[in-house]
């Protein structure tokens, strides 16, 4: 385990000023030598993290399962939540990850495309285990390319142990070595930060 990296989390949580809630870790990683106009890499994609990244919510599109450990919408909350767009926005904003069933997709569209796509939220086809594809969701987080070639993402909560922490950072840097064009190259500064705190540099 990379001890400059534990250090850098020690440090930022003694620094951290007591908050009323768990701030996140981020993750800042600005790439090099990387053209963000190529089409292969406008990369948005999901990444488990060895453990997790504090709570997640997923809910799931569906007009038959019914049970689940998690909030369940029909076609008839989503023609009622388009009708709210106040509510509509709440729940784009508040909700992590969302699942549908593929009958039920083309009415997620209709009515609640124009809230979720510009949100890179539409959802995720349930394919198999939908419980399996739920626990999934709630270990992972969306590494996401679209103008600027910079990657955030939260990779762990403030009350977790500063190990885990250290290993979802070197988990998640390993796995952008094997997805970036060229590798390691591609990786320039990376910086982590709490949610209220100043970023300071990872020697990586």
């Amino acid at each position: 385990m990379n001890q400059k990296i534990l250090d850098a989390i020690k440090s930022l949580k003694q620094s951290a000023k007591k908050r009323n809630f768990s701030q996140s870790f981020d993750l800042i990683i600005s790439l090099k030598d990387f053209d963000v106009k190529k089409p292969e890499n406008k990369i948005n994609e999901e990444f488990p993290l060895p453990h997790g990244r504090g709570e997640v919510e997923v809910v799931v599109f569906s007009d038959e399962i019914k049970d689940l450990h998690c909030p369940i919408l029909n076609s008839k909350d989503i023609e009622n939540l388009a009708k709210n767009k106040r509510e509509a926005k709440k729940l784009a904003n508040r909700v992590d990850f969302f699942l549908a069933e593929a009958k039920i997709m083309p009415t997620v569209g209709k009515y609640l495309g124009q809230i979720l796509a510009p949100r890179q939220k539409m959802p995720k086809v349930i394919a198999g285990d939908v419980r399996k594809q739920i626990e999934e969701l709630r270990k992972s987080v969306t590494i996401k390319i679209k103008d600027a070639p910079v990657i955030q993402c939260i990779v762990g909560k403030e009350d977790m142990k500063d190990e885990e922490i250290a290993e979802n950072i070197e988990s998640l840097l390993k796995h952008l070595e094997a997805r970036l064009s060229k590798g390691r190259r591609n990786i320039g500064k990376v910086m982590l930060k709490l949610t209220m705190s100043k970023p300071v540099v990872l020697e990586v």
